[in-house]
């Protein structure tokens, strides 16, 4: 038992300074995030004064609370839902570069956000008609691609990401079509398509928050069997693992979570595949570690993301505003992606 909880000792630490990591870079985005800069300490007692009324409300106040913060806490939910899918589907596929839109689910929710900000629903009920429509459309997503790749009911991993490759192409067509037909300006659209994080509110918030913590107990749950199903699925099988519920599980729940995140902000490419590498190489592969891990790094990756963004759209002024969340990623996560594969050899 001593030597357990030594063994536990070094990712527990890893995993407290990741979550204190992901709590300043909150603090660094709320201090910076915008065209005016506020000192630490004026915007922590911002934060614990709350959200004044407008008649007694200050400019710091309303900036923070209003603004900031709703973004801020934005990326740390969108980013840690992309972490923990991915890190998770990379665990129960065996695959390490599957990444949250690897079932077609990107595509599928990024109809029903587009739909409905087409249809302008999408700021019903506080701003979560895009996300509610998400939902929808990439369960939808998975169903189909469970269905083509389940024969007898059983899903092969290769006929399933084959599937997941077809219907995402599939559902990128008919989004196209969509916009083609439209007939109205879409540039909202594309830009929210690349990742937007300008949109957030409470609200919004307040949904992802349910659908983080409620997804991430039941993957975690999952991680002592992932640690058996990581040995190989015979294996797994012999140690009593219910292989085909585990994967129903982490696929519909993984879906789930990645089809409100993307109807919420758009997709946001490579983040999802690039954070459960770091955790890997930080925390190890225990997926009882290594999945809370990449969580937490996929927020903070997304918070600076999302900073360096504004950061850069600034300097053209208002030619082009802030740069998309997605293509941050894009441009930063593709080089990273390929700088950990070398290293591993």
């Amino acid at each position: 038992m001593g030597i357990s909880n030594r063994n536990r000792r070094g990712p527990v630490f890893i995993l407290y300074l990741l979550a204190a990591i992901a709590v300043l870079a909150l603090l660094i985005h709320i201090m910076v995030g915008g065209s005016e800069n506020y000192y630490p300490w004026e915007v922590v007692a911002e934060i614990f004064r709350g959200h004044l009324p407008t008649e007694h409300a200050t400019r710091i106040n309303n900036v923070v609370w209003s603004i900031r913060l709703p973004r801020a806490v934005e990326c740390i939910l969108v980013g840690g839902i992309l972490g923990l899918v991915g890190s998770a589907f990379q665990a129960q596929l065996r695959n390490p570069l599957a990444e949250p839109y690897i079932v077609g689910v990107s595509s599928g929710a990024a109809i029903g956000g587009a739909v409905a900000m087409l249809l302008g629903i999408d700021a019903w009920l506080g701003g979560l008609g895009a996300a509610g429509c998400g939902f929808v459309t990439g369960m939808i997503s998975l169903a189909i691609v469970y269905g083509l790749a389940s024969r007898r009911g059983v899903v092969e991993v290769t006929t399933l990401l084959l599937a997941g490759v077809v219907v995402g192409s599939l559902m990128s067509s008919l989004l196209s079509l969509c916009l083609l037909l439209a007939g109205q300006d879409t540039n909202k659209v594309l830009q929210w398509l690349l990742g937007n994080m300008g949109t957030a509110n409470m609200e919004k918030n307040g949904l992802m928050m349910v659908v983080l913590v409620s997804g991430a107990i039941v993957l975690i749950r999952q991680t002592r069997l992932l640690n058996a199903f990581a040995m190989g699925e015979d294996a797994a099988l012999r140690m009593g693992v219910d292989v085909g519920r585990l994967r129903a599980v982490v696929l519909i729940v993984g879906t789930a979570m990645t089809a409100t995140a993307v109807g919420a902000v758009g997709i946001i490419g490579f983040l999802g595949l690039v954070a459960p590498h770091i955790s890997r190489r930080l925390l190890g592969v225990d997926w009882r570690f290594s999945l809370i891990g990449s969580g937490l790094i996929g927020s903070t990756l997304l918070i600076f993301a999302d900073l360096l963004g504004q950061r850069v759209g600034s300097i053209f002024g208002s030619v082009v505003g802030d740069i998309p969340v997605g293509i941050v990623t894009a441009i930063i996560g593709a080089p990273s992606l390929l700088i950990l594969i070398r290293k591993r050899g």
